[in-house]
């Protein structure tokens, strides 16, 4: 697999941008304890996007790994999950405001500390809507990778702190055209006082076709179904 770009998002950083279809974007945590929360969009129309509820529904699940696919409000497929070291990512637990940013690991401000000041999801995540021509109205549940979090039985979330191992990955492989929208955030249920974001590298590289023994495609009927509308939305287009 020809390797096409790679960057290595800091502690606190941000970063968007699309990949074409039919390419794999790998994540590997660079330390223990990492958590990179993600937005995906169809590059192509930003009015279509992941949709949290459709995946879990669909596939049956609390939690993603190898196998599941992320769809669109549109019922396509925007990324499948083909790899995946750990198997367990949280859709769920969404994002860090500047209010429990500081809550939990005391005020900082950009004007005292520059870029040591400690970053929030959301406000990561508004930065690269609005240079993306997008707002905060297009604020969405996210993608938690690398972490897990779970229930008992009264119904309690945890997260889970022994989770993500350094060297841990995952890999998703673009079946539209996708912005991908990205911040390298702590996980807001992560019980750690000390702000505990770790460098994650990213590759891009050329995915291989699709064959019909697909282990994405096959997981689910619903999830075939899926690829049938995305595979004819890009038959029409073609």
């Amino acid at each position: 697999m020809a390797n096409v770009w790679n960057k290595t998002i800091g502690p606190g950083g941000k970063w968007s941008g699309v990949i074409g279809k039919g390419k794999l974007i790998r994540f590997t945590a660079q330390e223990a304890g990492a958590n990179v929360s993600i937005q995906l969009f169809h590059a192509r129309d930003l009015t279509e996007r992941y949709n949290m509820p459709d995946t879990l529904k669909a596939q049956y699940t609390a939690h993603l790994t190898r196998g599941h696919v992320l769809m669109s409000d549109n019922g396509r497929v925007l990324a499948s999950i083909v790899e995946d070291s750990i198997g367990w990512h949280d859709p769920l637990s969404g994002y860090t405001s500047r209010a429990a940013t500081d809550a939990k690991y005391g005020a900082t401000h950009y004007q005292e500390l520059r870029n040591e000041w400690l970053r929030s999801g959301q406000e990561n995540f508004a930065v690269e809507l609005v240079r993306n021509g997008l707002s905060m109205r297009d604020m969405m549940p996210v993608l938690n990778l690398f972490s897990k979090v779970f229930c008992d039985e009264q119904g309690d979330m945890h997260f889970s702190l022994t989770h993500c191992p350094a060297g841990a990955t995952v890999t998703l492989r673009t079946e539209l055209d996708t912005l991908l929208v990205l911040s390298n955030t702590p996980n807001p249920l992560d019980p750690r006082t000390t702000y505990p974001s770790v460098p994650v590298n990213i590759e891009v590289l050329q995915a291989d076709p699709i064959g019909v023994d697909d282990f994405c495609v096959n997981y689910r009927s619903e999830n075939r179904r899926a690829f049938e509308n995305t595979w004819e939305y890009h038959a029409l287009l073609s």
